[in-house]
């Protein structure tokens, strides 16, 4: 039980109705799982306005409400703490972290933001730190992890209450760090209000979620604001060779911190060699070879590094366990057949800029012939679609255009649209196939010796969304059960 003022600490309050000194036993943004004693907090969603769900509420015990709209009858619950703010999203950020004792000042929260990099960069310097000693907590994509305890991710960045409880079982389990990825639409919605960031990263931006923010100007906002709300005691690195990579801490009251291959920065990578089995690079003018491939690696690498200095690390050590970093699952994963010179390459690549990046590196470093196998979500941007259907064509030599999670389109539509980006005289290089385990075994039984296959937009998904469905679906599991087979 907490007093009410103490969970308001932050909060903007507009208006307030009742007494703050009554004790709060917890508190929810769905109404359906108040009990007596709680409060609710009314948010307003892209689809339903939890002022709607007031009356719910207050039936089913809440003791306060949280809301940016009084509904007119509030008068007739004098019993009600009434708490009108400007922002519900942001007040349940604020909230959620004071319930839990603003636990993200106990130890250090590394935020990582951009359309592409996210996931490795912030599990890579969880696996750098974590080898290396050190207490650590992952929130990403594909999971989240306290210590060696794994937790099932929904989201990229979770809502607030399951953030800041996240970061509570952080600081009992004694985490010294916290490397998590920011989503441009976790910032948009205040999802990391009342969150303390020690450092903050920026790897890229490029055209994606254009279906949520409307506007790439709106997209790059949602990051740039990420950066703005850095304090003065934290970092922010930037990617110097994204044209937005100044822009992006052009704001921020942080340390400003650069890493580059172009240009001359804080820290700097060159590339020596790039080949299916790994890099070999010129990182802060040290040699290294790692068994990660391509040039975004090689920037991922780089912003690694260059956290893990401003975070203390003496080089020698994280050169060290840098040289033995594998790949993230469903990030430029590759798996080669048993007995053949064939290989497959599993990313999560689901951006024309990230298919780009993906193909360019691959057509740089295969002998033989690329393929690539795709598709495009269902009920996402499809002014995507054409497009990664033109780089597909343009990079690679055979393609199969397939379903990726149709959602509640029509796959031969989505299909359709991919198509209609493609070129009149490369259409004879591809095929079209709704059935994505039957596009990705085509591929790998007629690859010939030394070519590379990759499966893309998918990556570490397990499961395939069609309808009101998750039916179970791994692309590195269908790879290797076909290339067992062949």
């Amino acid at each position: 039980m907490k007093p009410l003022k103490d969970l308001l600490y932050k909060v903007h309050l507009k208006e307030l109705y009742g007494s703050t000194t009554v004790e709060v036993k917890d508190f929810h943004f769905d109404s359906r799982k108040i009990e007596k004693g709680d409060i609710f907090i009314a948010l307003k969603g892209t689809k339903t306005d939890g002022h709607q769900f007031i009356t719910q509420a207050i039936e089913r015990g809440a003791i306060a409400i949280i809301c940016e709209d009084l509904p007119n009858n509030f008068i007739q619950y004098p019993l009600i703490q009434w708490v009108v703010t400007s922002n519900s999203h942001e007040a349940l950020g604020h909230i959620a972290s004071n319930y839990y004792d603003n636990p993200s000042e106990k130890f250090k929260v590394i935020g990582v933001t951009g359309t592409n990099g996210k996931t490795t960069v912030a599990t890579l310097l969880y696996r750098l730190f974590s080898e290396l000693g050190y207490s650590c907590g992952l929130i990403s994509t594909v999971e989240n992890r306290i210590q060696n305890y794994i937790i099932p991710a929904e989201l990229t960045t979770p809502d607030p209450k399951s953030l800041q409880f996240l970061f509570h079982k952080m600081v009992q389990a004694d985490c010294e760090y916290c490397f998590m990825e920011v989503s441009s639409i976790a910032v948009h919605q205040h999802r990391i209000s009342g969150t303390y960031f020690s450092g903050g990263i920026f790897t890229n931006i490029t055209h994606d979620h254009l279906d949520y923010h409307l506007t790439f100007e709106n997209y790059l906002k949602c990051k740039q604001n990420f950066f703005s709300m850095l304090p003065s005691k934290a970092f922010a690195i930037s990617n110097l060779d994204d044209r937005n990579g100044e822009v992006m801490l052009q704001n921020t009251k942080a340390k400003r911190i650069y890493y580059a291959m172009k240009r001359l920065a804080h820290y700097n990578v060159k590339v020596l060699d790039n080949t299916i089995e790994g890099l070999h690079l010129i990182l802060d003018n040290r040699e290294l070879w790692v068994p990660l491939v391509g040039h975004f690696n090689a920037y991922n690498l780089l912003a690694v590094y260059s956290t893990a200095k401003e975070l203390g690390l003496p080089s020698e050590k994280i050169l060290k366990k840098l040289s033995l970093m594998n790949s993230v699952k469903g990030r430029f994963q590759i798996f080669k057949h048993p007995s053949l010179p064939k290989y497959a390459v599993v990313d999560y690549a689901h951006t024309p800029d990230a298919l780009k990046n993906v193909l360019e590196t691959l057509k740089e470093i295969t002998v033989n012939q690329l393929i690539v196998v795709f598709g495009c979500g269902g009920n996402r941007d499809q002014s995507k679609r054409p497009l990664m259907g033109k780089i597909a064509a343009q990079l690679a030599d055979k393609v199969i255009i397939t379903s990726d999670n149709p959602r509640y389109e029509d796959p031969q539509k989505i299909i359709q649209e991919i198509v209609s980006g493609i070129p009149r005289n490369q259409l004879k290089k591809v095929t079209t196939m709704i059935d994505r385990e039957e596009a990705i075994a085509t591929a790998l039984k007629f690859a010939h010796n030394h070519d590379v296959v990759l499966i893309a937009g998918k990556g570490h998904e397990t499961y395939q969304e069609i309808n009101d469905l998750k039916l179970p679906f791994d692309d590195s599991v269908i790879v290797q059960k076909i290339f067992s087979q062949i």
